[in-house]
């Protein structure tokens, strides 16, 4: 839709914008250290499944060039694959994802393991203090490599913001 020359700004254009159930969005894929300090950022386009944004989550971390891979990784139903858990061993991780009730042949789990999921709430956490961010929360940028920029600023202010109290 055109506003005399100018593109109507309520529209959502841009790179890694997709359909949702709800309109239009991005997701932000965040990777968190155990104290809730963001590690790794993908950002794409909200149609794709998590499960299918594994890979390129973990290969952002792998940029990050941090010392070690995480021991293990806590992840909520959406990412219950046994292809997502073939994954994960193979770069030597540990996943702990709780099966999907018709999942009836999950591998890798284990109940004990399993207990670690309550610590789950760690990430949540995480995504709530980027969820502060006005500009995060609405995309305004239609450059994607601006929300990007935008997405490690806030990342960085939440890091300096755990390091400084």
């Amino acid at each position: 839709m055109l506003c005399g020359r100018h593109v109507c700004s309520r529209e959502k254009r841009g790179d890694a914008v997709g359909k949702t159930k709800r309109g239009k969005g991005t997701k932000l894929m965040v990777l968190a250290d155990g104290k809730g300090a963001p590690l790794g950022i993908h950002v794409d386009s909200a149609s794709p499944a998590e499960v299918t944004l594994l890979e390129s989550t973990l290969e952002e971390l792998d940029e990050a060039e941090l010392d070690g891979q995480p021991e293990r990784l806590i992840a909520d139903r959406a990412y219950d694959s046994n292809s997502a858990r073939e994954l994960l061993v193979g770069r030597g991780i540990e996943p702990i994802i709780p099966a999907r009730s018709n999942n009836r042949v999950a591998t890798h789990q284990d109940g004990r393991k399993l207990r670690r999921y309550k610590h789950r709430w760690i990430i949540e956490r995480t995504n709530a203090w980027l969820q502060n961010f006005r500009r995060l929360v609405v995309r305004y940028e239609r450059s994607l490599t601006n929300f990007k920029a935008m997405v490690h600023l806030a990342c960085s202010l939440i890091c300096l913001n755990r390091v400084l109290g």
